[in-house]
């Protein structure tokens, strides 16, 4: 049975809204200490702000690369990159740049994905690669996928949370079987219940992205205080 502890520990606490206020960071950051999730993932104004916010937890800081639509340059998503795990940031979410990928400059996005992670793991930090896969067809993701390991990515990941859809059962199903083990996946958009998260567990997923962090976690929580399997 996994416990509330296990989803928990499978949850990218996301404060990436543009609009969000400095007050309402704060609260996230609170949400993800009470609940003691995985990451927070925060737009990189906030780095500095959140670093302080979670400190002396076991909290990963995390941040958006190129976000969100994955068109920076690869120099400037470098130097955001390398100002971020500067601050304290150890798992970077970067959006591919998928305009290049649907354009067939395959070597383009390999190089910058390589750049990226070649970056992130000399400083013991990890990569989640976004694909955004509402823009993709089903022969792009699994090239993106490929190209993302062959490149070094720690993680897939479905979606930023910001194109026209989010997370599905079947793109995860899909990347994970694109991927070798040493890959991991994310889902994020719009997975703001418990019985979806055990979905995308369930489809391979080992990461989830989501603002709903307090839904989940009390659901999990009351499941579990009553016996009832999680999955």
């Amino acid at each position: 049975m996994i416990k509330a502890r296990d989803i928990a520990g499978m949850i990218d606490h996301s404060l990436l809204r543009p609009n969000l206020t400095i007050e309402e960071i704060k609260v996230g950051c609170d949400i993800a200490r009470k609940y003691q999730v995985a990451s927070v993932c925060v737009r990189p104004c906030d780095v500095r702000i959140v670093a302080e916010l979670i400190k002396g937890t076991n909290i990963a800081l995390s941040t958006v690369i190129g976000f969100p639509h994955g068109t920076n340059t690869t120099a400037m998503k470098l130097a955001e990159s390398i100002e971020a795990m500067e601050a304290g940031v150890v798992e970077l979410d970067m959006v591919m740049n998928y305009s290049r990928l649907l354009s067939g400059d395959f070597d383009y996005v390999a190089k910058e994905i390589q750049a990226i992670t070649r970056a992130a793991h000399s400083r013991n930090a990890i990569v989640k690669v976004i694909l955004e896969n509402c823009y993709l067809t089903d022969d792009m993701k699994v090239k993106a996928c490929q190209i993302c390991e062959t490149a070094g990515a720690d993680f897939v990941k479905t979606s930023t949370g910001f194109g026209s859809s989010g997370a599905t059962r079947q793109d995860v199903s899909l990347m994970r079987k694109s991927t070798g083990p040493k890959v991991q996946v994310k889902a994020a958009g719009g997975i703001r219940s418990l019985d979806a998260l055990l979905e995308m567990r369930k489809a391979g997923a080992t990461r989830i992205g989501a603002t709903a962090t307090k839904t989940i976690m009390e659901e999990a929580l009351e499941r579990e205080a009553s016996g009832t399997l999680l999955e």
